[in-house]
């Protein structure tokens, strides 16, 4: 599933394509998506001008001067540019055509759990962003802000982390990569662990997270950023995908359990 880095990287390949292009036409395929594709899309951002991108979480907004389109990848699409006039395959449900012609943004999505909805309101407002917690990349994301919600809360650090209420985007590949950076345990549970070493996990989130971004996201069977490439990050992957493998830092087997159904690996040594 895209997580937070591979929604920026996609964002970040196509955004500087986009800026400034009319829309000619939108060719909807396919509109049962996760929720129905608003249906006046096509009416409504024809001969509208993109103005900017911008990015809650996991959402891509695509933003005009009459409104925003609301983008989630779910968990197989992907937004990409393709030549003009390039005939669809089965899974490429929409395509978003220019007026100038020369190429087309495709949205692509073989499991059809990712949604494009359209909003003429303040996209901050809308149903699926407003409840969202902090970027976990900006200052409202700190120690002082994750010990005050952890405290007194009895579920496992790293379901704590994972929900999108608390902080946005730390999905299971990287919780368990910062959970193991920080040397917390991912069963340990989140209302016990010292303000310092809260801290430590915050850090760790925005360093793990960062780096992702930094090396396009991670490609683990089928993701593509917005220019087509794949991700690197798997190769710095420390535990996640290790199960029964050497820990990096101790040479420890890393064990695996199941947390809220999500697999999740650490060191026993390391991780406390």
């Amino acid at each position: 599933m895209p997580e937070l880095p591979e929604v920026e990287t996609t964002l970040r390949g196509i955004e500087p394509k986009l800026v400034g292009r009319t829309l000619a036409r939108v060719d909807i395929r396919q509109p049962k998506l996760r929720w129905l594709i608003t249906p006046e899309l096509s009416s409504e951002m024809v001969g509208e001008e993109i103005t900017h991108l911008s990015r809650r979480g996991k959402y891509i907004g695509i933003h005009t001067l009459k409104g925003t389109l609301i983008v989630h990848l779910g968990m197989s699409g992907s937004l990409y540019f393709v030549p003009a006039e390039t005939p669809p395959l089965f899974h490429d449900h929409v395509d978003f055509c220019f007026a100038d012609g020369d190429v087309w943004l495709r949205y692509t999505d073989p499991r059809r759990f990712g949604a494009i909805l359209w909003t003429v309101e303040d996209w901050n407002e809308h149903e699926l962003i407003k409840h969202l917690g902090p970027e976990p990349l900006s200052e409202l994301f700190n120690a002082d802000m994750l010990y005050v919600r952890a405290k007194g809360r009895k579920v496992p650090i790293k379901t704590f982390i994972m929900d999108s209420k608390v902080v946005v985007g730390v999905g299971n590949i990287y919780a368990n990569e910062a959970l193991f950076k920080a040397g917390i345990r991912p069963d340990r549970l989140a209302g016990k662990i010292s303000k310092a070493r809260l801290a430590r996990l915050v850090e760790c989130i925005k360093l793990v997270l960062a780096a992702a971004i930094k090396q396009g996201g991670t490609t683990l069977k089928d993701f593509v950023g917005g220019d087509g490439k794949p991700g690197y990050f798997k190769q710095e992957l420390a535990v996640y995908g290790r199960a029964n493998k050497a820990c990096v830092a101790c040479g420890t087997t890393l064990k695996e359990v199941r947390q809220a159904q999500r697999s999740t690996v650490f060191c026993s040594k390391c991780q406390s």
